[in-house]
């Protein structure tokens, strides 16, 4: 019969197993969960623990802000906001050499502020853009890389539902997250535009200037965008200057996006039925990746598996600063395997401990202890490098997903060259990390500002 510990290292190899061979993430955990407790306590606890356990999940009041925002996403995608952003995008930066591209990653910028995920970003903007950049005869590799890393900003660009699933395992708070989410986004935004304007300035060709317009098209574009900055500074902006809270945030947000798809009649019934829908079979998924999240954690938790990781990452003699590298480079290869959402419900519950351990003084190295900051300060600052990394693994092969959605899309690109494409992204991305990494004031000061 095997010890606890082992049975859980056991549990987890199965895991990644049936992860790798394909199998859904969320039965991938309810499986390995329910078999590990019954072979620790039996079948019966098996049972009192589902009994219980889906409400127990599903009643918590901040989860209700999860379906909130991916409405507001579904209602943005069918309310042509999208063209919006990106023509008044184009119209602003279209003249440059690479404009083009850069006014798709400024309007996956604007439009991930609006719905939250990556995977409607880039697929949205996708269909928008990629005309756009064929017509101008962008390179192959340059339109469909630029389209694919632009789809991640929506992971951290607030409303995030991956940076709220973060907040709610970690007990942090959701606007806190939101407000230290600000500044690395809006960091991307910027080394993804001079990635562009480097790329282009070496390979001339692969990003001609686009067509500078008249002064009348101009002004109309601009104004078009207006709404939509009416909306996310409502919405974010309300909730950092806190008259709600996320919750009654995103109604709001929903309540604007309908209110202005309808009055420019892009969102009829059967458009609003597609968005409820679509937003039941998102929430849907999610719910049921968390309860098996839940399941699994109690298994790991009864296994030890947390309590070990972090008993060895106190005792290996290690740096804090070295540990949490290690931890970031873990998540950056599970990206080749699963999609971002799976990868914080699945590694935080083992991460956040070990985190906790290496911050809590008792780690008496040369280096001193602990990361010199405050708990709540550590979970924002640990957050936004783990949602950057995971970032990576949406566009990180073999598993890439914001990838596969613009191949799917760009059908006369071969995939190699998307991948391709995609890699200048990537090198920048990396170097966010470490910018973040050296310098947490860049996270955690925009919180302090606003908390006064």
């Amino acid at each position: 019969m095997l010890d606890a510990l082992t049975s859980g290292i056991a549990g987890l190899v199965v895991l990644v197993l049936l992860i790798a061979i394909r199998v859904p993430i969320a039965y991938s955990m309810i499986l390995v969960g329910g078999i590990g407790i019954t072979m620790l306590n039996g079948p019966a606890m098996v049972m009192s623990q589902l009994k219980t356990l889906a409400y127990g999940q599903f009643s918590i009041y901040d989860l209700s802000v999860v379906p909130m925002f991916v409405l507001m996403g579904a209602l943005a995608t069918r309310a042509g906001l999208s063209q919006d952003m990106f023509r008044a995008a184009n119209a602003w930066l279209g003249w440059l050499r690479g404009g083009t591209a850069m006014a798709a990653i400024a309007a996956c910028a604007i439009f991930g502020a609006v719905c939250g995920s990556s995977l409607a970003t880039a697929s949205t903007m996708g269909k928008v853009a990629l005309p756009e950049l064929r017509r101008y005869n962008y390179a192959g590799s340059l339109a469909t890389g630029t389209l694919a890393a632009g789809g991640v900003l929506g992971i951290l660009i607030p409303p995030s539902v991956v940076l709220i699933i973060y907040a709610i395992i970690v007990e942090a708070n959701i606007v806190t997250m939101f407000m230290a989410a600000l500044i690395p986004g809006l960091l991307a935004v910027l080394l993804f535009l001079l990635t562009i304007a480097a790329y282009v300035a070496l390979r001339p060709e692969a990003g001609p200037r686009g067509g500078s317009g008249s002064r009348s098209e101009f002004v109309a574009a601009t104004v078009g965008v207006i709404p939509v900055l009416v909306i996310f500074i409502l919405v974010i902006g309300g909730m950092y200057a806190g008259f709600y809270n996320p919750t009654p945030a995103a109604a709001v947000g929903v309540f604007l996006v309908w209110l202005f798809g309808a009055l420019r009649r892009g969102l009829g019934l059967s458009a609003l039925r597609e968005a409820l829908l679509d937003t039941a079979k998102t929430t849907g998924m999610i719910y049921l990746i968390l309860l098996g999240a839940e399941l699994l954690k109690i298994f790991m938790s009864r296994a030890q598996v947390p309590q070990a990781m972090a008993e060895w990452a106190v005792n290996s003699g290690l740096a804090p600063m070295t540990v949490l590298i290690l931890l970031l480079v873990g998540l950056i290869l599970l990206g080749c395997l699963m999609d971002s959402l799976s990868m914080i419900l699945l590694v935080i519950p083992f991460f956040w401990p070990v985190m906790m351990e290496m911050n809590g003084g008792l780690y008496q190295g040369a280096e001193g202890a602990g990361f010199g900051m405050s708990t709540e300060d550590l979970k924002v600052w640990f957050g936004i490098l783990a949602l950057v990394v995971v970032e990576l693994g949406l566009i990180t092969p073999p598993v890439g997903m914001n990838v596969f959605v613009i191949s799917a899309l760009a059908t006369d690109t071969p995939m190699r060259e998307t991948f391709k494409g995609v890699m200048p992204f990537f090198a920048v991305e990396i170097l966010r990390v470490a910018v973040l990494l050296a310098f947490p004031a860049i996270t955690l000061w925009l919180p302090a500002v606003l908390r006064g």
